[in-house]
């Protein structure tokens, strides 16, 4: 039975694939179609690379960092005086991953054939050498990569972004995702230092830095301490106004010949709290289970959808906590998260000492539980709290 409504939702969506191919997405950074506001964001972020400003881009979780970074590249994807690199950094395990990995991607998307890949490596680098592997993906059947040969590369792939610009006569922008993850290997302090000593003098290069763990990088960015503290200019997301996804999501139903109200659309964003991401799988379900237009009770069944979506990873999350971390959570949907250091609180729900509810308040966020914002705490991820309330006897210790 599941089958067949799925198969004829995707029987729908091909038939009416001249109009779009899907009519929201989620899960994946949004392409131009499925992009929506972020107008004032676009124009700083594209005047920031157009001018050589280092940028960090913070936000919660799903919240469009990876899609505003792409809405900017395709603006300028006919600009020849700039040109932009990608770097996903998630994978990266140690120093010397960063670095072949960092080498690897500059030298591969500053180069427009292959030729000229296996060139401009001999040429600005000494101490890696090219690497081809066949590769199942028809579209790019041979993999590029870089492996090292000496011992000492780092300042000379540090440098390779700004040697390449500087030959070419052009500006690089190096946009590196997931940068909380340099924050994890081990020495990472003294090689974010190292990282920042060498950028910081480069003139025909730019960063644009962010991530997926705001906590992490709000520390690496925020805080006095750390090498990278003023590198650049702080852009945080805010929410997309619940008006733009009123017009953007009555179009896409009506695109499809079907309707929602723009107080179902408003029902929609609150209950996921304005996550972009949320915004667009729950649409998603309710345009599913829609015939002719979108109603009440569609939603509800639409939510209980995501809910049972979320369910194994929500288990897994609660299964990974402690008996005092359950008993914080349990806090925390209770109201108490601004009260939570109070004794009453603490006795209450069993959390120990004041001591503890800092150790418990750094696991929380460490395992992306938890957001904290001055005194005020909440869930990272807003669907998680919907389905504690359903589930709440999983906190009872």
């Amino acid at each position: 039975m599941l089958l067949s409504f799925f198969f004829r939702i995707f029987a729908e969506i091909f038939q009416r694939g001249a109009i779009m191919k899907t009519p929201f997405m989620y899960g994946v950074a949004a392409d131009a179609m499925h992009f929506t506001d972020r107008e004032a964001e676009t124009r700083r972020l594209q005047l920031n690379f157009e001018n050589g400003i280092n940028t960090i881009i913070i936000s919660p979780r799903r919240w469009g960092k990876t899609s505003l970074v792409n809405k900017v590249a395709d603006n300028m994807a006919g600009n020849k005086d700039c040109k932009l690199v990608r770097i996903d950094v998630f994978s990266v395990r140690t120093e010397e991953d960063f670095y072949q990995l960092f080498a690897t991607e500059i030298i591969k998307q500053t180069s427009s054939r292959i030729e000229e890949w296996l060139t401009n490596t001999r040429h600005f680098l000494s101490s890696l050498v090219p690497v081809m592997t066949p590769s199942s993906d028809p579209i790019n059947p041979v993999s590029l990569s870089l492996k090292s040969v000496g011992t000492h590369y780092d300042e000379e792939v540090l440098n390779l972004p700004e040697r390449i610009a500087t030959e070419k006569g052009i500006h690089i922008v190096v946009c590196i995702d997931e940068f909380q993850q340099i924050g994890e290997l081990a020495n990472s302090i003294t090689f974010q230092k190292k990282l920042r000593s060498v950028w910081q003098h480069q003139h025909s290069v730019s960063y644009c830095l962010y991530g997926s763990k705001r906590h992490l990088l709000m520390n690496m960015f925020g805080n006095r301490s750390y090498p990278f503290y003023k590198f650049g200019d702080v852009l945080f997301l805010e929410r997309i106004p619940v008006a733009y996804w009123q017009e953007y999501v009555r179009k896409r139903f009506e695109q499809t010949g079907k309707g929602i109200s723009d107080q179902l659309v408003e029902e929609i964003y609150s209950y996921v709290d304005g996550n972009s991401s949320y915004v667009q799988q729950l649409c998603w379900l309710v345009w599913a289970h829609t015939q002719k237009s979108a109603d009440a009770e569609i939603l509800a069944e639409a939510k209980l959808d995501l809910l049972r979506q979320n369910h194994a990873l929500f288990i897994e999350q609660i299964n990974s906590l402690t008996s005092y971390q359950l008993r914080f959570v349990g806090a925390i949907l209770a109201g108490k998260g601004s009260e939570i250091s109070h004794k009453a609180v603490i006795d209450e729900f069993g959390l120990g000492s004041s001591a503890n509810i800092v150790t418990i308040k750094q696991a929380l966020q460490k395992k992306e539980i938890i957001d904290i914002e001055g005194k005020d705490i909440r869930f990272s991820d807003p669907i998680f709290s919907h389905w504690l309330r359903l589930n709440n006897h999983l906190l009872i210790i």
